[in-house]
């Protein structure tokens, strides 16, 4: 157990400190790829064998249903103050009342993580420095964390959305999206909103690493549609949206 103290005390670099003042102030706050890196002890070799995992994802067929073409896993873990994480049981995803209107009490089943996901090297040291930053939100000593790597496609005929429900909150206490890849696309622009419906912060990710966090008690939060650059050719975006609530 020291050891693993020990490992979250060098864990609080100077990235995580700056993520945790940008969301105290102004509720959002973008990493830099190169400072994820850093966090996360990777390199270009690291984040390419990770984005491979995205070419195994299942289709979602709750989003198929409202015309998005999207690929999608989930999964959920405890992860303690002390960093131990604990995979729960694969159950149902379902939302928080008065969140996303569109799956309202639905109960949304999807392929669980793949055992190879579980087991890559970036995956545990991400969930160990979301909980550092989600530290100074909540003195929480446990988060309850779900993780959903998602591809979503978009050809000539059918613009792809990332958030088809719109501007909304998760319910959650930290919401992050870390960008893993685009190819041949244009457009998903990421904006986090404050309870007015004032921009926080606009920024569109486009360098795999780069990480949006924000502080999904006081902001809500919405991405633009993709659609492709060359319309010759499919176009999709990966990302890995991961929520932090405090038990």
């Amino acid at each position: 157990m020291d050891d693993v103290v020990n490992d979250r005390a060098v864990a609080h670099t100077a990235p995580v400190a700056d993520a945790r003042e940008a969301l105290l102030s102004t509720g959002a706050y973008v990493m830099p790829p190169a400072a994820v890196s850093e966090c996360l002890g990777t390199d270009a070799h690291g984040w390419a064998c990770f984005a491979a995992h995205w070419e195994d994802l299942a289709p979602d067929a709750y989003a198929a249903e409202r015309g998005t073409r999207r690929l999608r896993r989930y999964g959920h873990f405890l992860l303690s103050r002390t960093g131990d994480l604990a995979l729960q049981p694969h159950i149902a995803f379902v939302q928080p009342e008065d969140t996303n209107p569109l799956y309202v009490d639905v109960d949304r089943h999807f392929e669980p993580l793949t055992d190879a996901f579980l087991s890559d090297p970036l995956l545990t040291p991400l969930l160990r420095m979301l909980g550092d930053v989600a530290s100074c939100l909540d003195d929480a000593a446990e988060w309850s964390v779900k993780v959903h790597p998602f591809r979503v496609v978009a050809s000539a005929d059918s613009q792809g959305a990332p958030t088809p429900e719109g501007r909304h909150r998760d319910g959650v206490t930290l919401v992050t999206s870390l960008l893993v890849g685009r190819d041949n696309v244009t457009g998903g622009e990421s904006t986090v909103y404050d309870p007015g419906g004032g921009e926080v912060l606009t920024t569109t990710l486009t360098e795999p690493g780069t990480l949006l966090l924000s502080d999904d008690r006081a902001t809500l939060h919405g991405v633009s549609p993709v659609r492709p650059l060359d319309t010759a050719r499919p176009a999709h975006r990966d990302v890995l949206v991961i929520t932090l609530t405090a038990r």
